[in-house]
């Protein structure tokens, strides 16, 4: 993808790294946020490393508790950027602690999970080990506890361990910058500087309502899944859960102990602090992100709530953003630490509490249906894109298609027309009838939760008979058996028959989606498999490095290289044929299952990742963003121009991407003082 070559709007870069005091029972990252670490009254930096990019030999510099104010103001922040890993932590303390605001912020941990993945691990010491840079130090002198004046022999020790932490930070960045895409070091600065400059208030009053809301609705999911916080408590039966969810659990090599150095095999990925597991935290759906939340409130010592986090940050002053830049595997922001700010519900208690600073409002862009609108343009799905192009309510024309009724609107129909909705969105990427009766059970895309009745197979055609015949099928009562319901098996089993029925209608219509499936799937064999042999591809031969262009996608071995210049990765893809000989492929180090419909949903998601970010990007020229949530962009607007801004927003987001031609796209623009009132 061409980019405008940009003037940097830095003139120097400085690399830093901080070390802090700390203790381990009561004052310590493993179990504080870094907003909280570094607001608290405890609080101490040690000192920090620093070295100015470019300046001479690598030859780091420690600065000491007492020097670091003379320091920090002999810099010119206006001109300069600012380089670590985990930026999060150290810039903040630089703005937090000393008042001192870089221009730019780069991170080479964000830059290593988009260039390496999210489940590999990118801490200093692996990236140094991958790049084959001397080995990560180790201080020898814990200052666990120790919160006065360092001794000289520990802070020397303290000194060189941070210096070479540095040494590592500017040699792995100089490796990984070369061919970084510049959009996404932009992405990375703004990521990192809503969290670093907070702008967003806090309303206490509300926030104390919002703790009942959340804790009714958590009580509300777990009554509807028929589970208890016991369940959710045990590894095996919440990844079970999960899966009947439709969601596959994360999972990661099992930790080494004193007893055993080297274990073999792999656990659940299921701590807080799992990159993996921090994506489902944040996940769109929001039955899937409330379980995870509540995982982490029984597991937890803390045990606090979304919302009683919130409050005590009003506690502290306004809220800083903790987003993980490309915190999932298609590149979508996760949450980061303990506070999800990627799924709050429209109409919340919590949204509501959100607020903009005096003089400025929120002007809220969110991308309509982006997904389904990328999806179809990928599959030449003519009439989907036709529908899109026409305007309306798309939900119900899709209806009218999916369910042969003619004029089908929101008032004529409104369960076809839901269903139809849930299909549309949910339905691309292969999805099977049983995870789809599941999710509507608990609130499908977070829409209120639906039990298919008799009233509903007779609009979508289904017999008494179909129903039958539906449940003879080979296995088709077992799964359904597997399904938490508090209604009665003969309802289960109506609502699992009009499931189907729905998805079945959706397949039927939307078969250029279907066959999109198959045809992903035969490129994962053809192009993304790594084995040396040669292959067949439309009569020629050739041999798995090929490449293979699909649209505006690049078919690789091991990877899918998209329009930003970063890729989609599939490491170490192996297939193995079935009891039916089927080939089954899987991947990477934990063995995830790859098939037709995922790489479809990898490559919808990226690439509607891709059109959001871009127009973010525009408009971030004019109103800083201070908060995305999936598709939708929150940027700060002085409140003398908020329709004129309003205008500009949605100029920005509708802009065509140059590698989608004829894409139709929709945005939603909105404004308020409060975040729940302007979307």
């Amino acid at each position: 993808m061409t980019e405008i070559k940009r003037k940097p709007p830095y003139r120097r870069v400085l690399a830093l790294d901080f070390e802090t005091a700390w203790s381990k029972k009561e004052y310590s990252l493993s179990f504080m946020t870094t907003e909280e670490y570094i607001r608290d009254p405890r609080f101490k930096a040690w000192g920090c490393s620093y070295y100015f990019m470019g300046e001479g030999d690598v030859v780091p510099t420690w600065v000491s508790h007492a020097d670091l104010p003379a320091f920090f103001k002999s810099i010119d922040w206006g001109e300069t950027a600012v380089i670590a890993h985990n930026s999060q932590f150290d810039v903040a303390i630089l703005a937090w602690i000393y008042g001192c605001y870089p221009r730019f912020i780069f991170d080479t941990l964000s830059m290593a999970r988009a260039l390496y993945g999210i489940e590999v691990g990118n801490s200093l010491a692996k990236l140094a080990a991958h790049f084959k840079l001397p080995p990560k130090g180790r201080a020898l002198n814990s200052t666990d506890g120790l919160f006065g004046a360092l001794p000289a022999h520990v802070e020397h020790e303290l000194a060189e361990y941070c210096n070479h932490d540095t040494f590592l930070c500017v040699g792995i960045f100089d490796t990984m910058v070369e061919n970084y895409p510049a959009k996404e070091l932009r992405l990375i600065d703004m990521t990192l500087q809503m969290y670093v400059k907070p702008v967003i208030e806090l309303d206490k009053e509300m926030l104390v309502d919002a703790l009942e809301e959340e804790r009714g609705k958590r009580e509300g999911l777990l009554q509807r899944l028929a589970i208890s916080e016991k369940d959710i408590a045990s590894n095996p039966k919440f990844a079970d859960i999960l899966r009947r969810l439709g969601i596959e659990p994360p999972m990661k090599k099992k930790p080494a102990t004193l007893k055993n150095p080297n274990p073999a095999g792999l656990t659940y990925a299921f701590a807080k602090n799992d990159a993996a597991f921090q994506a489902l935290l944040g996940h769109e759906r929001e039955d899937v992100s409330l379980l995870c939340e509540a995982r982490v409130a029984v597991k937890s010592t803390q045990g606090r709530t979304r919302a009683q986090r919130f409050l005590e940050i009003a506690g502290r002053g306004a809220l800083p953003v903790p987003l993980k830049y490309y915190g999932a595997h298609t590149g979508r922001w996760s949450a980061s630490g303990s506070l999800n700010l990627q799924n709050l519900k429209r109409g919340s208690t919590l949204r509501s509490a959100m607020c903009a600073p005096a003089g400025y409002t929120f002007v809220v862009a969110d991308l309509s249906q982006i997904e389904v609108r990328v999806l179809a343009w990928l599959a030449d799905h003519r009439s989907m894109l036709e529908m899109f192009t026409k305007g309306g309510d798309p939900y119900a024309l899709f209806g009218a298609q999916m369910f042969a009724v003619p004029g089908l609107t929101k008032e004529s129909h409104p369960l076809l027309r839901q269903a139809a909705k849930s299909a549309l969105l949910g339905a691309g990427y292969n999805l099977g009838w049983a995870s789809f009766a599941a999710q509507l059970l608990t609130g499908f895309l977070g829409a209120p939760p639906t039990l298919y009745g008799i009233d509903m197979a007779e609009q979508v055609g289904a017999t008494a008979e179909d129903v039958y015949t539906f449940t003879m099928q080979p296995g088709v009562a077992e799964r359904i058996a597997d399904i938490p319901h508090l209604c009665t098996s003969d309802e289960l089993v109506v609502h699992c028959a009009v499931a189907a029925w729905v998805i079945k209608d959706y397949r039927w219509t939307a078969r250029p989606v279907v066959d999109l499936w198959g045809r992903y799937g035969d490129l994962i064999g053809l192009f993304l498999y790594q084995a040396p042999q040669v292959r067949r591809f439309n009569g020629q031969a050739h041999s798995s490095a090929v490449s293979r262009r699909y649209k505006c996608l690049d078919f690789r071995a091991g990877e899918i290289v998209l329009p930003s210049g970063l890729s989609l990765r599939y490491p170490d893809l192996i297939g193995k044929s079935d009891e039916k000989g089927r080939v089954q492929w899987s991947y990477g180090e934990h063995r995830k299952k790859l098939y037709g419909g995922k790489v479809v949903e990898n490559v919808t998601q990226a690439l509607a990742r891709l059109v959001m970010t871009d127009g973010l990007l525009r408009v971030q020229d004019r109103y800083p963003c201070v908060l995305t949530v999936h598709d939708e962009g929150v940027f700060l607007v002085p409140d003398g121009e908020v329709e004129e801004g309003a205008k500009w927003v949605r100029e920005q987001m509708l802009k065509e991407p140059s590698y989608m031609p004829g894409i139709p796209l929709e945005v939603s623009v909105g404004s308020g003082k409060r975040y729940g009132d302007a979307k």
